[in-house]
């Protein structure tokens, strides 16, 4: 069983799914220590592990069902969970009131339900080493993108009432399982 044997749980592809999920692990301790600069880095390796699992499972024909679950367990830690922390936390510490906090973590966990709920649809239309021509709803990674987007303009005060960020995250949060047709790269 080597790296490159599509029945080994531990194949190459898979590691580097494994390697997804450390990362965002790392981001959100990061986060939670309230060192963004180090968990958006981190988040950034995800996203480019996320890249390479799919690329080296269908060069090497390592796609399986289980990488295919590995890589949604990863993309919802690291595209879902992970972002949602990291603006709900810069929110936060923008001196809101309880009840405010409870309002905007309210909308995260919308967004973290919308964001599984798109995740598990995907899986049940897509068979191990398929890729469709377009994605329906904005995938997870692009999601993700989204919330960094906001928690700059955020940070730079470019928006900076939160209330207004938690109302473009529940627009984000339709948009994961909205019927928008996303060209597949």
């Amino acid at each position: 069983m080597g790296l490159f044997d599509k029945n080994n749980r531990f194949n190459m592809a898979n590691l580097i799914s494994f390697g997804n999920i450390a990362s965002g692990l790392m981001a959100i301790y990061f986060i939670v220590e309230g060192n963004f600069f180090v968990a958006i880095i981190l988040a950034w390796i995800a996203g480019g592990l996320d890249i390479a699992d799919g690329k080296v499972a269908r060069k090497y024909n390592l796609s399986t069902e289980f990488g295919v679950q590995l890589d949604s367990f990863a993309d919802f830690l690291s595209f879902v969970i992970m972002p949602s922390f990291l603006l709900f936390y810069a929110l936060r510490g923008s001196g809101l009131e309880t009840a405010g906090e409870i309002i905007l973590g309210l909308i995260f966990i919308v967004y973290v339900i919308s964001g599984l709920r798109r995740l598990i649809e995907f899986n049940l239309k897509v068979d191990a080493g398929e890729v469709a021509k377009y994605f329906e709803g904005v995938p997870t990674p692009l999601g993700a993108i989204l919330l960094w987007i906001l928690y700059l303009l955020f940070s730079y005060s470019i928006i900076a009432n939160p209330y207004v960020i938690g109302f473009l995250v529940l627009i984000i949060s339709w948009s994961l399982n909205s019927k928008l047709r996303i060209p597949h790269p």
